[in-house]
């Protein structure tokens, strides 16, 4: 066996891993960074904080499914971990690798002498520290395997060294990657026929069935499978957030994503259901608006390929354990079209249901008012982004308005959104970009959440990395007023005010200063052509759209109200 560095084992594992960009904040592993220049075709993408650099990995493991990579010495690692929540909410693949203490120097004050550990084990599904060079390969296999296997998550590898110096070390060492290990899914576990005939034989008898679309759906690659069964069925189909790509929006038994943050058609359509299937859905508080929608109790049916997630909030008619997409093919297989014919007046229901709320909101998404409303920007992104994009969508009011009022138009769009961290989704949008470079990639975001990475629009000049950023600019986060409002008493307040609103800005003008594309938007008539000009650049691009301060995106509705 040949003596190698750490840094060598390293480089090479990572591209046998198909690894092709790795985010960091220097310094750390810096031998193993010049061998990635030397040896492979990994590109190093130096950013400007650490929760850019997870934020970026994250997008891109959602974005092509292998694990996305991140790095920080170790006085940043806190920062790192603190990025890894979103991955760790959203099942993300995602490998963070830290620098860390060395024994020989451990509590004698030595310089950045901090214990990261703990920080990342509740944001992890695999913890480990790198103290000897020779565990450099194993322990990197594991990481793999962890991250892509089950239900994926975040790994966290702490590489001794504060700047994780241990990779300058040699010894008689083997750069195996394990390709099966290389993207998600590694295995896809087959449902017990029983378990799957069960669960079909209760969608079949069932007058008026819902399917529940999850991030497992997407994560299997079973969006296609799922829209045939419900075809064939004569079901319609509901989406949590993360799945909203399941199904598009014109489908005629798509009623929108579900939840908390949510289009109203699906809550209502949910609500009026005799019979919930969950397929890849952890059946969390968002995305059953805190088990309101639909009220447990509802009879229901849970696909999902982690035991644990069965049956943990709804009491369940049948319970499959399976991979997503090897469920839903099994019971395609088996699925008896006749069943469909009972099911004519509950699609017809819920198309009226659909009609309904866009005869409602037709006046707002076709808004000529101005400042702008985002309704009708949303409008516009539904009918004007390109048909292969990949959408990123920010949280807060961005995740609202973008979860119930856009809708993808074509089967090739992916719709990408934030677990829950306001200002992940720009830098998300550059690691999505990074992990495909052959596709658009647009990000929905507010003033709010842009000014958390501003700076990261130097990165994407600096690394040619040609995003489109819209920031939906009110000049607040006026998401949290109401609740301001009710804390002053109930009535809107200067001091209150104080507390959610910032100085207008154009970010326009900011993004032209750092060398990208600015294009401000203060009329609805000019969203298309913006959009059109900011795809053909080449470069990145920002579009501050000014919009309505006053406006907030509608509140979840429970079942049919």
């Amino acid at each position: 066996m040949t003596k190698r560095s750490g840094a060598e084992v390293l480089a090479e594992m990572l591209q046998g891993y198909g690894v092709t960009h790795v985010f960091m904040v220097p310094s750390i592993l810096r031998r193993a960074l010049v061998e990635m220049e030397r040896r492979t075709t990994i590109r190093r993408i130096q950013v400007h904080a650490e929760k850019s650099a997870a934020y970026m990995a994250d997008g891109y493991a959602r974005a092509c499914g292998r694990p996305g990579i991140c790095m920080a010495q170790v006085v940043g690692a806190l920062n790192l971990a603190a990025g890894l929540r979103d991955a760790h909410l959203a099942n993300a693949p995602v490998i963070a690798m830290t620098g860390g203490r060395d024994p020989h120097t451990k509590f004698r004050k030595a310089y950045q002498d901090l214990d990261d550990m703990p920080a990342f084990e509740p944001v992890t599904k695999f913890n480990a520290t790198v103290d000897e060079v020779t565990r450099i390969p194993d322990l990197l296999r594991q990481a793999f395997r962890v991250a892509v296997s089950g239900k994926p998550g975040p790994v966290h590898l702490q590489f001794r060294g504060n700047e994780g110096q241990i990779d300058y070390e040699e010894a008689e060492m083997e750069p195996l990657a394990e390709e099966l290990f290389a993207q998600v899914p590694p295995f896809r576990p087959a449902p017990a026929p029983e378990h799957a005939r069960a669960a079909l034989d209760a969608i079949e008898a069932a007058e008026r069935p819902v399917f529940v679309a999850g991030g497992g759906v997407r994560a299997s690659g079973a969006g296609a499978a799922l829209v045939a069964l419900a075809e064939r069925l004569a079901v319609p189909v509901a989406t949590s957030l993360h799945a909203k790509d399941t199904i598009t929006g014109d489908h005629p038994l798509s009623v929108g994503v579900v939840g908390t943050y949510s289009r109203e058609t699906a809550n209502r359509v949910v609500g009026e259901a005799d019979l919930v299937c969950f397929v890849g859905s952890e059946t969390g508080g968002m995305t059953t608006h805190f088990w309101q929608v639909p009220p447990i109790g509802t009879p229901a049916v849970q696909i999902d390929i982690e035991p644990q997630s069965l049956g943990r909030n709804y009491p369940l008619k049948a319970a499959v354990c399976a991979d997503a997409k090897m469920a839903l093919d099994w019971m395609l297989a088996h699925a008896d079209p006749g069943s469909a014919e009972r099911r004519t007046a509950w699609t017809a229901r819920a198309r009226q249901i659909v009609a309904e709320w866009h005869d409602r909101y037709r006046p707002l998404l076709e808004s000529d008012v101005v400042p702008i409303r985002p309704e009708r920007i949303c409008h516009e992104l539904s009918q004007h982004l390109p048909e292969d994009a990949i959408v990123m969508a920010d949280t807060g009011h961005s995740g609202m308005w973008m979860g119930g009022m856009y809708d993808l138009r074509a089967p090739a769009q992916s719709y990408i959104r934030s677990a829950g961290h306001l200002g992940w989704a720009f830098p998300a949008g550059l690691g999505a970009k990074c992990a495909a470079p052959e596709r658009p990639v647009f990000v929905f975001t507010g003033d709010a959440g842009f000014w958390y990475h501003l700076s990261e629009i130097e990165t994407a000049v600096r690394c040619g990395i040609n995003t489109v950023t819209l920031v939906n600019n009110n000049s607040s986060g006026n998401q949290g007023s109401p609740g301001f409002d009710r804390a002053y008493g109930g009535k809107q307040s200067e001091q209150g005010r104080e507390l959610w609103t910032y100085n207008d800005v154009n970010f326009a003008t900011i993004a032209e200063a750092m060398g990208a594309l600015g294009l401000r938007v203060e009329n609805p008539a000019d969203i298309p052509g913006a959009l059109e000009t900011a795809f053909a650049a080449k470069r990145p691009v920002v579009i501050d759209v000014v919009s309505d301060i006053e406006a907030q995106a509608p509140l979840a509705v429970i079942g049919g109200s």
